[in-house]
């Protein structure tokens, strides 16, 4: 089945340190690609730059920053994969208001090297698909009157 997704593309240049064996590395720099996949929930329009938005603004306060000095960073090893799933529940909450789903996280620290979260959860797409579908046949059908 075919169902349509919206890709967001964004760049984040902060620095951080992780934990290895209990000891706190050097800090070190990255430009962060975060790749969100999303679907709308809803029919209605909605302008993109207002997702763009919110997005940014949220990855605003880690722009040029040291990420450790950021809850939940603070306490939270702040490795690739910890950052990933902190930044797909924080987008989750930011977006859903604005009926989309975020249903796939991508954050590389290199480009040969990232981190992927994927929630395509049969039920999402499923219902997804079938409330599209549904409406798309509603909607041929007056169309051909």
């Amino acid at each position: 089945m075919r169902y349509s997704q919206y890709k967001f593309n964004f760049y984040l240049n902060a620095s951080h340190a992780i934990y290895i064996d209990g000891k706190l590395g050097a800090s070190h720099p990255h430009t962060w690609e975060i790749i969100i996949r999303t679907i709308k929930s809803q029919k209605e329009f909605v302008m993109f730059n207002e997702v763009e938005n919110k997005i940014e603004q949220f990855l605003g306060k880690y722009q040029n920053r040291y990420i450790n000095d950021f809850e939940p960073f603070d306490a939270m090893n702040p490795t690739l994969e910890n950052i990933t799933s902190y930044f797909l529940e924080q987008l989750e909450d930011l977006l859903e208001p604005l009926g989309w789903i975020v249903f796939y996280i991508e954050v590389s620290e290199t480009p040969t090297r990232s981190y992927v979260i994927s929630r395509v959860e049969n039920n999402i797409i499923s219902d997804l698909q079938q409330k599209n579908m549904v409406e798309d046949i509603i909607d041929s059908a007056f169309q051909e009157e």
